[in-house]
């Protein structure tokens, strides 16, 4: 008796194989990120690059808190933008928490610095923050998104 084998028809072949090889590369980018992300940060040097960027940071203290409403002390509080840096080209406010930067959430000093040294090697990127209300707005408080462009020479 002759043992009969069935060919794979070549487009079957063609997606499998790319089925096969895209989830390979997405398992790799995705165990690259997580790798990325866990790196060590301390809070020292994710505020140097706070100053690399154009801002003096940290934890955001009661008072800030207390002044923008936030239920949890979460993100990082500006206490100082850069004349002439990207923060400042960006309209980054001083008083103002930084919570997401390029759709990464920012809980603490070292998310921060990871985020921040990320996306600083891009020439674009955006940065989330809740900023305290102008003089004579009515609206108060509420969450801005700025966009952070190439490093200006």
């Amino acid at each position: 008796m002759k043992a009969r084998t069935k060919a794979l028809h070549p487009w079957r072949a063609f997606f499998l194989c790319a089925g096969l090889w895209g989830g390979l590369m997405g398992f790799l980018v995705v165990s690259q990120v997580e790798a990325v992300d866990q790196s060590p940060m301390t809070e020292d040097e994710a505020a140097k690059l706070g100053e690399e960027f154009g801002v003096v940071v940290g934890e955001v203290d009661e008072e800030i808190q207390k002044e923008l409403k936030l239920q949890r002390p979460q993100g990082v509080a500006v206490f100082e933008v850069i004349g002439n840096s990207r923060a400042d080209y960006a309209g980054i406010k001083v008083r103002s928490v930084i919570k997401e930067i390029d759709k990464t959430e920012i809980k603490n000093m070292p998310e921060f610095g990871r985020a921040i040294k990320k996306a600083m090697k891009e020439c674009n990127f955006t940065v989330g923050t809740y900023e305290p209300a102008d003089p004579g707005d009515p609206v108060g408080w509420g969450v801005n998104f700025h966009f952070v462009g190439c490093k200006r020479d």
